[in-house]
């Protein structure tokens, strides 16, 4: 399957709002996001036009695409920045500065192209790339049940620390940590 990867323009928003409402549509969504279709899809457009300006900056996040040559897109990627010394989304803090990969979705269709070692190889060149901050590791969080993304998660590089965390609305599940070093 052919396709190109790039980062997202503010005025791809609404490709944005679509794949990540398909993604919630996706059989896994439930343990693979921290949303649901119904919440995303009430979003207004501004919260979709002010997401997509946040990640077309490539400041504090940048979002990853694998389109079609047809211009359909098949996948993203997005990663966050995340400051040393300073809370997470997760509320833990990191001594270092390191970025977070979220929001990770390829269309069935596209699974097993290449599509997401592509989308990673995106995430982590961003990464190792920024100047300020400095980033020594790149990490992102699986359900210990997702076994298909934590598979792929392996395959590109990725490696489990050790560190977990319940999964949301799951007091028994586990969100597993793997990260890459800067090598």
């Amino acid at each position: 399957m052919k396709h190109i990867i790039r980062a997202v323009d503010a005025e791809d928003w609404p490709k944005i709002k679509q794949l990540r409402l398909d993604a919630l549509l996706d059989p896994a969504a439930p343990i693979a996001f921290h949303d649901s279709y119904e919440k995303a899809a009430a979003q207004p457009d501004e919260f979709w036009q002010e997401r997509a300006a946040g990640a077309a900056e490539g400041v504090a996040a940048r979002q990853f695409v694998a389109e079609a040559a047809d211009g359909r897109w098949l996948g993203t990627v997005s990663v966050l920045v995340e400051h040393a010394g300073t809370a997470t989304f997760f509320g833990d803090v990191p001594e270092q500065a390191q970025t977070h990969v979220v929001g990770v979705f390829v269309r069935s269709e596209a699974r097993g192209s290449g599509v997401a070692q592509g989308l990673f190889e995106a995430a982590l060149d961003w990464s190792w790339s920024l100047a300020e901050p400095r980033v020594e590791r790149v990490r992102l969080f699986v359900h210990e049940a997702n076994g298909r993304a934590g598979a792929m998660y392996r395959k590109t590089g990725f490696e489990p620390t050790g560190h977990h965390l319940p999964a949301p609305g799951d007091g028994t599940a586990r969100e597993v940590e793997l990260a890459v070093r800067r090598g």
